[in-house]
Formats: C-alpha cells, sequence, structure tokens
C-alpha cells in the first residue's frame, strides 16, 4: 500500500500551494479517561487550533476523528488518532494513504517530556525521543521526516513517568495551559501559512515569563 505514496522525502518549504492538503495531527488517547491529561496535551492543541478556524464536519473513519476545514487558502485535516497513543501511526497511516498526503504536508502535535511546560519547539523532522505514538507513525510512514510540534510538559520530579503523563495537570500547570495552547496554535497556523522554517524561526522560544521557574508536577 504504501508504494501508492510518491512523496518527495526533502524538508518543506515556505511556500505553500492554493488548495493544498495538509494535515494537523494531535496525539492523545481516545475516551473520557483520559481527558485533561498531560499525554493529551496534543489533541487539546488541535481543539485550540480549530477554535481559530471556519467549522467542518466532523468525521470517523480510518481509526481516527478528524475535520476537513480551510485556512490560508488550503484544505486542512485535523486529526485525533482513535487507535491510542502507541498506535497512532495505523490510523495516520491509513489517511496519509488515502489522501496521497507526502510526510512534509503533516504536522504531528505531541506532548515533550525533555521541555518544561510552557517552551513550543518546531522541527522539520528526527527521532521519535522515546514518544512512542510517534515512533508508531514513523513506522507507517517509513520516514523520520515529519514536521512535529512539540509541547513541552516536564518531566517528574519523583515517580515512574508513565503515571506521570497518564494523569492531570497539576493546578498551577492548568493556570498556565490556555497560553501555552494559544501558542501552540500559533505556531501550527504559521506552519500551515509559511511552512516550516519559517514558523520555526518566529515561534521557537523557551518558556514564557509566566512559566518559568515553575516546577513540573508541582
Amino acid at each position: 500500500m504504501l508504494d501508492r505514496l510518491r512523496w518527495n522525502r526533502t524538508v518543506s518549504t515556505e511556500k505553500r500551494s492554493d488548495g493544498e492538503l495538509l494535515l494537523v495531527v494531535g496525539l492523545g488517547n481516545p475516551g473520557r479517561r483520559y481527558q485533561g491529561t498531560r499525554h493529551n496535551v496534543g489533541f487539546a492543541a488541535i481543539d485550540r487550533v480549530y477554535a481559530r478556524l471556519p467549522r467542518g464536519s466532523s468525521r470517523r473513519r480510518f481509526q481516527a476523528e478528524y475535520v476537513e476545514t480551510t485556512h490560508a487558502g488550503r484544505r486542512i485535516l485535523l486529526v485525533k488518532p482513535e487507535t491510542f497513543m502507541n498506535d497512532s501511526g495505523i490510523a495516520l497511516g491509513q489517511i496519509a494513504r488515502w489522501h496521497n498526503v507526502p510526510p512534509d504536508n503533516i504536522l504531528l502535535v505531541y506532548d515533550e517530556l525533555d521541555l518544561p511546560l510552557g517552551t513550543i519547539r518546531l522541527r522539520p523532522g528526527g527521532s521519535a525521543g522515546g514518544h512512542n505514538g510517534v515512533a508508531s507513525i514513523i513506522s507507517h510512514l517509513r520516514t523520520h521526516e515529519i514536521p512535529r510540534l512539540r509541547i513541552g510538559i516536564g518531566r517528574p520530579q519523583s515517580g515512574a513517568t508513565i503515571s506521570y503523563v497518564l494523569a492531570n495537570f497539576s493546578e498551577p500547570e492548568r493556570r498556565q495551559l490556555p497560553d501555552v495552547l494559544e501558542r501552540a496554535a500559533d505556531a501550527a497556523l504559521a506552519w500551515i501559512e509559511k511552512g516550516t522554517i519559517l514558523a520555526m524561526n518566529e515561534h521557537n522560544r523557551r518558556a514564557s515569563p509566566a512559566t518559568e521557574g515553575t516546577s513540573a508536577g508541582s
């Protein structure tokens, strides 16, 4: 099936074509049990992006929930895989094959333990960095060259990482979260409008003043 994809495995340029189809994919776990957890910040960011775009019809297909909308003359699919985090590549692989979307037209949005809360980072590609959802996507798309927007959640001061990412944000973190999600949405929209490199130059930054000095899990 992957032979159907005839994509160019190069880093996205700053130019976007009118009518071009782009996927913005939030990673997380489906179900009420996982709403509001650190591991689902990618889902929350997708919701914030959608709040700033024209309304579209939500659908469930290819083991994912997604909505088609538009921005800056491009067609946009906002996607939430429903396969659970570790199998995110199953859903995204099906969608990418069906729509023949190359990897550089896909933006992954997900949580990052190695960045403090309040920090966002755009990258044109790279390794999974220990993130199982990204590893699944790399495996199914057969390339590391997939743009991604990482949203820092910080590492726990103690205890298991798994229980930390599957726990809800603390009260101080919840107060910071709206600003973090707004900046993540800004970066995702800039990626749609301008491509990876220019969006990186504009939006890669240190933690905002409101989040600096705040310990993870405080």
